[in-house]
């Protein structure tokens, strides 16, 4: 009898698993795919993972000719990928993996062994494989029983699984995270030590593991391990830098905890997060010490250039590193309108956020973690009446697309311009007006235009 949670995996895999089988070779369900179908955890949007005793070439030639497309890249590590009726498929051949000290790629050796294969896996929990063949689990490493008893391993010991990939220290902290897994203390003591072999692992593996990790769920527990075990200092110093010190005259809050309570709040979005990561980097840097106690004057301003030089040596994407430093700029903004907020307050935040306005109101709300109920309150109320006016304003104006009344054509016609500066000069005046006084209509703008351009000197 299949157990419930295996039978869609069953359907999806029967047809390349007989494939294989007719081959004459086994074909394994290994990794993710067995551990989250053990929890109930399949994501509709699964890739399959499988391991076999195929050679490469074997694999190759078993697949092509059935699936809709085949690909190569990783065939010399043993992988062959391929898509059949949407679904992705990777086969790799069962394998030896290990790191040259002194390489950022790996040493492959192939096997004839599903039980080597699945001791060079990262973790017990993801070194199950189930045989195809005849549905029996392949758990060499007790997997299974450390998945129910909350228990984060490695098959080997963890200095030689960490050897073979270093990156898996940092996968650690996701499976903490993502799993509710506590590490067994010579894991930690192994990361603690090894933490600086981290060096030979790419920073776009570095970055795309820890994106990984922020959008779990309930990421807080990884990105203690990070500090504590001294991981974070090899690829993001920033972040335990954050543990000040307190001031032994003035009290104010632990902004590392500050900071992984905003992550813990924000939505598993990934910009999102990131922001929530960055958004007090600044405070280091900016700390003094006066009569009223500590403060951290333009820590926004310092905070969004240490993400952009971060995001950049992470190897993050232009797209994504400016609109996390971005986030990170405006994220004290909300609090600069102290007094209400006019028209031309909302105007102007609205046109300032952009296409991150969403994100900024929830990093707004998400930074406030202080345990003062009435404080929190009173933000919280002043959050509500921004975005309440935001609505309000986009009933009556195209806020989300703040232009001048006229357009550079218009002035130049107007002003008898020709293309130069002094038409963009005249474009931000009428900017200008448009925040501070919504819609004027085009003949009011002309009006306005002429009598700036007359008292300019124009």
């Amino acid at each position: 009898m299949v157990p419930d949670r295996f039978r869609a995996l069953v359907a999806e895999t029967s047809d390349v698993a007989g494939r294989f089988a007719a081959a004459g070779h086994s074909l394994y369900l290994v990794g993710g795919v067995v551990r989250d179908a053990m929890v109930d955890r399949l994501s509709p949007q699964r890739d399959l993972d499988f391991t076999t005793d195929a050679t490469p070439d074997q694999t190759q030639r078993i697949l092509e000719g059935w699936a809709d497309t085949v690909w190569l890249q990783g065939k010399r590590f043993g992988t062959i990928g391929a898509r059949k009726g949407g679904r992705t498929f990777e086969v790799t051949t069962h394998r030896a993996e290990a790191y040259n000290p002194e390489s950022r790629r790996p040493d492959v050796a192939f096997s004839r062994s599903v039980e080597a294969d699945l001791s060079r896996r990262d973790f017990t929990v993801n070194a199950m494989a189930l045989r195809l063949s005849d549905l029996s689990l392949v758990d060499p490493f007790g997997g299974l029983a450390d998945l129910a008893a909350h228990r984060l391993r490695t098959p080997l010991e963890p200095s030689e699984s960490f050897g073979d990939d270093p990156l898996r220290m940092l996968r650690a902290a996701r499976f903490m995270a993502g799993y509710h897994l506590e590490p067994e203390p010579g894991l930690v003591e192994a990361v603690t030590t090894m933490r600086s072999r981290l060096e030979i692992v790419s920073a776009e593996r570095i970055r795309d593991e820890l994106d990984k990790l922020l959008v779990v769920d309930s990421p807080a527990d990884g990105l203690w391990f990070l500090v504590r075990t001294g991981l974070a200092e090899e690829f993001l110093p920033e972040l335990p830098m954050l543990a000040l010190e307190q001031d032994p005259i003035h009290r104010h809050k632990d902004v590392l905890a500050h900071t992984i309570a905003v992550v813990e709040k924000a939505s598993p979005d990934r910009i999102l997060r990131l922001a929530a990561l960055f958004h007090d980097i600044g405070k280091p840097k900016t700390r003094s010490i006066g009569p009223e106690g500590v403060s951290f004057h333009h820590h926004e301003v310092v905070g969004a250039r240490m993400t952009r030089e971060r995001m950049k040596a992470l190897r993050y994407p232009t797209e994504d590193t400016e609109a996390v430093t971005e986030l990170v700029a405006l994220h004290l903004r909300f609090h600069t309108y102290r007094l209400g907020w006019t028209d031309r307050a909302v105007r102007r935040y609205v046109r300032d956020a952009g296409p991150l306005l969403d994100r900024l109101n929830e990093l707004t709300r998400c930074d406030c973690t202080t345990r003062n109920e009435a404080k929190a309150r009173t933000l919280a109320r002043r959050m509500d009446e921004l975005e309440r006016r935001i609505d309000e304003l986009r009933q009556q104006e195209e806020l989300d697309a703040i232009r001048p009344d006229l357009d550079g054509r218009q002035v130049m016609e107007i002003l008898d311009l020709k293309p130069g500066p002094a038409v963009g000069k005249a474009l931000a005046f009428l900017l200008e007006l448009r925040l501070d006084e919504g819609p004027l209509g085009e003949e009011e703008a002309t009006r306005r235009l002429l009598e700036w351009w007359s008292s300019s000197g124009g």
